[in-house]
């Protein structure tokens, strides 16, 4: 639907494993992806959020995801702060065993309750209040900071089941939105629904 045509800009490389080694870590310190890294001398930008956001200022068709209205865009990016230093916080604790990553059970279940408590209503409440997406009956890069994320709480089929309709709603709504997506979308879904590991059938 909406989306940029960077391909013949943008070489994707797929750094699965790589984010350790000495050549990554001098591009990118922090030694995460997505990173985006410039021809010569420019370096590199990291931070999915920030990746989006350059993506569509630099781009042509950026303003149909990242619209120039200031208080929109304004809106937009404090929804993308909120999912980044809020929302996002809470994901790790109880997603990171599909990375093999231990979690405990225990803090699964208080990130999930903070996810239902705080997150889930501002989301449902206020950013999701008069519009089909976050502030806007169009989708934005707010939306894409934010839905595919929701997957990973799929790695526990039973704290997924408790998630609000609404908020599935709006899951569904913006990873239809973005078709061009649907092998990554699938991967990750994959990813995380054939999860049966330790803390899998962790009740909320």
């Amino acid at each position: 639907m909406r989306h940029l045509k960077i391909e013949d800009k943008v070489e994707i490389v797929n750094a699965f494993g790589k984010t350790r080694t000495e050549e990554f870590i001098a591009m990118n310190p922090c030694h995460t992806c997505p990173t985006l890294q410039f021809d010569g001398d420019d370096g590199a930008i990291w931070e999915s959020c920030a990746i989006m956001r350059w993506l569509c200022v630099n781009n042509k068709g950026g303003e149909e995801l990242y619209p120039s209205d200031p208080i929109l865009r304004g809106k937009i990016d404090m929804v993308m702060d909120w999912r980044q230093t809020g929302m996002y916080s809470c994901i790790p604790a109880i997603a990171y065993i599909v990375f093999g990553m231990p979690q405990e059970d225990s803090e699964a279940k208080k990130s999930f309750a903070k996810l239902m408590d705080e997150h889930f209503p501002i989301l449902m409440d206020e950013y999701l209040k008069d519009t089909k997406f976050c502030y806007s009956d169009k989708v934005t890069i707010a939306d894409l900071s934010i839905a595919p994320v929701l997957t990973f709480l799929k790695c526990r089929p039973k704290f997924w089941a408790k998630v609000p309709e609404k908020v599935k709603e709006y899951y569904t709504r913006v990873l239809e939105a973005f078709p061009d997506t649907k092998e990554n979308f699938d991967m990750l879904d994959g990813m995380c629904t054939g999860y049966t590991g330790e803390g899998a059938d962790c009740e909320p």
